[in-house]
């Protein structure tokens, strides 16, 4: 009997989750649209004439627009064609990729209020150096420069090949704050991992630390109770749920905060792919071994993530913006004098017409001369990566694309596996990490240039997310990035042309996802 009550228990639980109640309710509402249109256009003509002006007119809109990436275009312009009357309606509701005019508007304001703490700390003579010893590395970081993002050099650099070793440094760091810290991840889920941070933010805002959580609403569906913030309140850490989850069909559910910060008083910040929750460290198994990476920046660099986060914090919480400006400013250097090579932090977002992160990326790929390596858990490029990474292959770059060996989402492993043959056919190696789930973003360009962050390589982390990345020029912590993908290769598989065969269903279903990606 007992059995059998803890059996209902859970199913009922399951039953009445978040995840599944906001599940059904989506589903519900697609629906109701769908039947709506279906109804109303049988009594009433001129609804069909108005909804397929609709659609045109969006259609013309769509290709005006010389920011959208082609294959956007092309996937609504095929819905327009396949529902002409809906669509046009369709693409008013989700068809901008851009966050809707209320969040945009919060986070433009709070991009200009933070702007001057993150220029403060400009320096001239980094970006000089670097344009002396790597001139073509010196035009990125202008780059990069110029969207706002300044370029350190006296930093020290922690490469962190796993989940595990980035947490083993991370709560010794947190314990280590002074005046404040500050925490951003697009997961947090409760277990040991989540806990042991959280008990030393409970220590540490009781000791009157400015302890700050932003996290994901959207991605800790799962991991955290609903409201979880009221919680964290409690306990004297200040929280925010970033663009909290309802179960309504709009544009602005569609943008999440994917990045992975954690600052602490602006001289030690930790990014990478690792989000707060246990099967990051292997504590609790999912898809095999997981695999992840990491860095810690110890020194002025820091300072950019903390600029990073403040600037997401303000948008939710305007009230603090005035404040902040003048609490926080620039600590000073506190690295270790002298080291080496440079860091340029910078983020990404979905408010402006800059894809940055494409653009780091384009940059790595135009520059290799030897060798480029990429770890990327979902390998969905666009059609301008996957012309420059064939055109990289095809002037002799040694180009190597490490992806998961066991997927997390089986329709989007497909998908991945559907780019291998054309970018094999190029010359491309591709590999598998066999042992489980490959989640790292690092990518390594001829050990001159490395990138460690958030930033998947598909549509969502292109072009719709809230993403972060630390670009390396030179130092020490390229040569472990280099070593950690020598031991990753030795734990792959690699994949050959007739890997790639599939079955005709196989293919159409590809070809379907394939043109679905940028809608999503």
């Amino acid at each position: 009997m007992d059995k059998l009550t803890k059996g209902l228990r859970l199913l009922a639980s399951k039953l009445f989750s978040r995840v599944v109640v906001t599940a059904f309710l989506l589903l519900a509402q697609f629906l109701w649209l769908f039947l709506m249109f279906s109804r109303l256009t049988e009594y009433a003509r001129w609804l069909g004439v108005a909804g397929t002006a609709l659609s045109v007119v969006m259609c013309l809109i769509l290709v005006r627009q010389d920011s959208t990436a082609p294959e956007f275009k092309i996937s609504w312009i095929i819905l327009f064609i396949v529902m002409p009357v809906p669509g046009g309606l369709l693409y008013l509701l989700w068809g901008d990729k851009r966050p809707a005019w209320k969040l945009r508007r919060k986070l433009e304001r709070a991009a200009a209020q933070v702007a001057p703490l993150r220029t403060a700390a400009q320096e001239p003579a980094p970006a000089a150096a670097l344009q002396r010893e790597q001139p073509r590395l010196g035009g990125t970081a202008a780059y990069l420069r110029r969207c706002g993002f300044p370029l350190y050099g006296d930093t020290e650099v922690t490469y962190y090949p796993g989940g595990e070793a980035f947490f083993a440094d991370l709560v010794p760091a947190l314990e280590a704050a002074e005046r404040y810290i500050f925490i951003e991840f697009f997961i947090i889920s409760q277990g040991e991992m989540w806990q042991a941070v959280l008990d030393v933010l409970r220590r540490k805002a009781a000791r009157g630390v400015d302890v700050r959580v932003i996290y994901d609403d959207a991605g800790c569906v799962k991991g955290l109770p609903i409201r979880y913030w009221r919680r964290l309140e409690a306990d004297g850490i200040r929280a925010v749920p970033f663009n909290p989850f309802v179960p309504l069909l709009n544009l602005v559910m569609n943008n999440r905060d994917h990045r992975k910060i954690a600052v602490v008083d602006g001289t030690v910040a930790f990014t990478g792919g690792a989000n707060l929750a246990d099967e990051y460290i292997n504590r609790a198994p999912r898809f095999g071994h997981w695999r992840d990476t990491a860095v810690r920046l110890r020194g002025p660099a820091a300072w950019s993530f903390a600029t990073m986060f403040l600037e997401l914090w303000d948008a939710e919480r305007p009230e603090d913006a005035a404040r902040d400006l003048a609490a926080f400013a620039p600590p000073g250097n506190s690295a270790r004098a002298g080291a080496e090579g440079f860091v340029q932090p910078f983020c990404d977002s979905p408010v402006d017409r800059e894809s940055v992160s494409k653009s780091v990326y384009m940059e790595l790929i135009g520059q290799a001369r030897e060798r480029l390596y990429i770890c990327t858990p979902y390998l969905i490029p666009d059609n301008d990566l996957i012309t420059a990474l064939r055109l990289a292959a095809a002037r002799g770059v040694d180009l190597r694309i490490y992806t998961p060996g066991i997927p997390d989402k089986k329709l989007i492993y497909q998908l991945t596996r559907s780019y291998f043959a054309p970018l094999l056919e190029a010359g491309i190696r591709v590999y598998t990490y066999t042992p489980g789930f490959l989640h790292s973003k690092t990518w390594l360009c001829d050990d001159r240039a490395a990138v460690v962050g958030t930033i998947n390589l598909d549509y969502r982390s292109l072009y719709l997310h809230f993403e972060c990345g630390a670009l390396l020029y030179g130092g020490p912590a390229l040569r472990d990035i280099a070593r950690d993908m020598r031991a990753l290769e030795a734990q792959c598989a690699p994949v050959a042309l007739a890997d790639c065969r599939t079955s005709i269903p196989g293919t159409l279903v590809s070809a379907v996802l394939r043109l679905l990606a940028p809608l999503c």
